[in-house]
């Protein structure tokens, strides 16, 4: 006598369904990131008081005055909150789009050239991507100071090295293709070759990756603040606030909590909807 023994299928979400939530987890992510930079640009425009001015005598009054409550100087944390979402994602960006300048160029360089230049660039973007990146930020701010200017420049370069080797892998594996080797034959110069067959292959990858880029950024930025080496007073972006008002939490205040959110929301959404265009593409 023979037991027969039926092995249960998992049960799994109908394709049909898979993508729907898809699609509304990417509808979703691409409004916070919309409605995060709407605010950055018309913040000045919208903030309920100047960011800088006083508008309580006690230090994390409570939110009948403002909406989210006021800091440890009684300053409106709404208003800071709208301001930090315009120096925060202004100097992310700068930076992403600085990194992105400088790998993309060199990679493509590389990867055209070859040779001791490939080799070169090759071991120097090793070396950047070798080195503790906030160490490195505390020990040249520390020596050059802090500012906006610093502070981009800084982050663009640190994470141009890993910039540079996404764009070289890339540009190295379409430089061996078929088209490609055509340009050369047919006489096309590298310029062409490279901004006519190259580039346009790769944009793709290198656009989620600046995606990814952006949320590195943002959080290499907002540590240093938080350490006190980012944005100065009176200004502030996300992470100073952070810093400023972390001795609410002992109050049992959420003063803190709301710039923390502000930066978890971008960052999440940025990296969802990069996890939502690879699974696309692997479909």
């Amino acid at each position: 006598m023979t037991t027969q023994v039926s092995i249960s299928q998992p049960v799994t979400a109908p394709p049909a369904r898979r993508r729907k939530h898809s699609g509304v987890l990417q509808w979703l992510c691409i409004a916070i990131l919309a409605g995060w930079a709407v605010v950055a640009i018309i913040g000045p425009w919208i903030t309920p008081h100047h960011p800088d001015d006083f508008i309580a005598d006690d230090a994390y009054a409570s939110a009948a005055r403002s909406i989210f409550g006021t800091d440890y100087l009684g300053r409106d944390i709404f208003s800071r909150l709208i301001e930090g979402a315009r120096v925060t994602l202004g100097m992310s960006l700068a930076a992403t789009l600085l990194a992105h300048a400088i790998g993309i160029s060199l990679g493509l360089l590389a990867a055209t050239r070859g040779g001791v230049i490939d080799m070169l660039l090759g071991r120097l973007a090793e070396l950047v991507l070798s080195l503790p990146k906030i160490i490195v930020g505390l020990v040249i701010i520390a020596a050059m100071g802090p500012s906006f200017t610093v502070l981009v420049t800084l982050t663009g370069v640190v994470y141009s090295a890993a910039v540079f080797r996404i764009a070289r892998s890339l540009a190295a594996d379409v430089a061996v293709m078929d088209y490609v080797r055509v340009a050369r034959a047919r006489g096309e110069s590298t310029a062409w070759i490279v901004f006519r067959e190259i580039l346009p292959n790769i944009l793709r990858p290198l656009a989620a990756d600046f995606a990814l880029r952006l949320s590195f950024a943002m959080l290499f930025i907002s540590s240093l603040s938080f350490l006190g080496l980012g944005v100065q007073p009176p200004d502030a972006d996300w992470g100073a606030l952070v810093r400023e008002n972390i001795s609410a939490l002992s109050q049992g205040k959420l003063t803190p909590i709301y710039p923390a959110a502000a930066i978890a929301s971008v960052t999440i959404a940025l990296n969802l909807l990069v996890d939502q265009w690879s699974s696309e593409a692997a479909r």
